[in-house]
């Protein structure tokens, strides 16, 4: 089984004080030449992936509401906007940005990711993100959140209609040929006709089926609904194992076997003993120790190596690996923990394709709608 590497990429860090670390950089955080130095760093190191966290409301300590404070960084760029960006500055690293599903049409975001797959030449993804949180309902004036389960059957029905519209230009449907006059075949055009609790889309998109046909879509499963989520719709599921033992029993709640990435908070250094006073120096200036959903790994390179070895040979298929100060963590990552995994024959030593489902070992889809 193949090994993946992804990052997370979030600000200046997954640990709320990195921003104040000596290396960070939070006067360049909403400009353009950030974020592309930081995925040309992950290609840098071969990785399979980088991911972009996107929400509607601002960033909070609290998980479902905000919590007002100035000490911390607030304030993003949009995902998607971001990655169109770096697509053309980059040539083989996968492109996913995040889409709060619950509030973004299904319509727009499947031409916006159509699109972005055309800048990038077939490396584009979406992480689809269902959200309960009232304030970010209380931004579009929707209706008040239902069930967990209600929002994520939303999510399912979503990605259903995201995937038929990039599916409703058959992969020929383009025929531009000056000479007759012809520049697209209606009769390759489809419309979706989706009906649904939430969505009525009749299609067709107004984007060609993009390059990879279908886009990888993948989510962040913690939970037996979300788990059913990665199962029915995705191609690819992050999941959050606290320690080796726990894999199998989350892969066994995720249906019809899609990939499995397991994340990882990373605070790297030559010493264990140098990554633990970094993250304690984090922490203090917090004022209390991080919690996440993930696992917090705190050692060396060889360490996080050997544990990225344990979670594959226990059945994920890959690890996306969380940054804690992302100018010192992710370099850790692409120059010290892949070429230790290179060195163990456990992981690329150059990219093997060209596309996001090419690297991910994911055939190219047919068109559900071509005769």
């Amino acid at each position: 089984m193949t090994l993946h590497l992804a990052v997370a990429l979030e600000g200046t860090g997954w640990h709320p004080a990195s921003w104040r670390e000596p290396e960070a950089r939070p006067t360049e955080l909403f400009t353009a030449d950030y974020w592309t130095g930081q995925v040309q760093e992950a290609e840098r190191g071969l990785l399979d992936l980088v991911t972009f966290e996107d929400t509607f409301a601002i960033q909070s300590s609290r998980p479902f509401e905000p919590d007002e404070r100035t000490d911390q960084v607030r304030g993003r760029l949009d995902a998607t906007l971001v990655a169109a960006r770096v697509a053309p500055l980059t040539r083989h690293v996968g492109l996913v940005p995040t889409a709060v599903a619950t509030h973004t049409e299904p319509f727009h975001f499947s031409k916006a990711i159509a699109t972005l797959d055309y800048a990038s030449r077939g490396r584009a993804g979406v992480r689809v993100r269902v959200s309960s949180r009232a304030d970010e309902f209380a931004l579009v004036g929707r209706r008040t959140p239902g069930t967990r389960e209600e929002l994520f059957a939303e999510g399912v029905d979503w990605i259903e209609v995201v995937r038929r519209l990039w599916d409703s230009w058959e992969d020929d449907a383009e025929i531009r040929d000056a000479a007759t006059g012809r520049f697209v075949d209606r009769e390759k055009l489809h419309y979706i006709d989706f009906e649904g609790p939430q969505f009525s889309v009749r299609g067709p998109s107004i984007t060609p089926r993009p390059p990879q046909g279908q886009p990888v879509v993948s989510a962040l499963a913690h939970r037996e609904v979300a788990y059913e989520l990665v199962g029915k719709a995705c191609d690819l599921g992050f999941v959050t194992p606290m320690a080796t033992a726990d894999i199998a029993g989350i892969r066994a709640e995720i249906p019809n076997e899609p990939l499995v990435f397991g994340d990882v908070v990373v605070f790297l250094d030559e010493s264990a003993e140098a990554a633990r006073d970094r993250k304690g120096r984090m922490d203090s200036r917090l004022g209390r120790e991080l919690v996440s959903d993930a696992h917090v790994f705190v050692g060396t390179p060889v360490e996080l190596a050997d544990l990225v070895a344990d979670w594959h040979a226990a059945g994920l298929d890959g690890v996306r690996f969380r940054p804690g100060s992302v100018d010192h963590d992710l370099v850790q990552v692409t120059r010290a923990v892949v070429p230790e995994l290179q060195r163990r024959d456990a992981f690329r030593t150059a990219y093997e394709a060209d596309t996001l489902r090419g690297l991910l070992g994911l055939a190219r889809p047919a068109d559900r709608y071509a005769a």
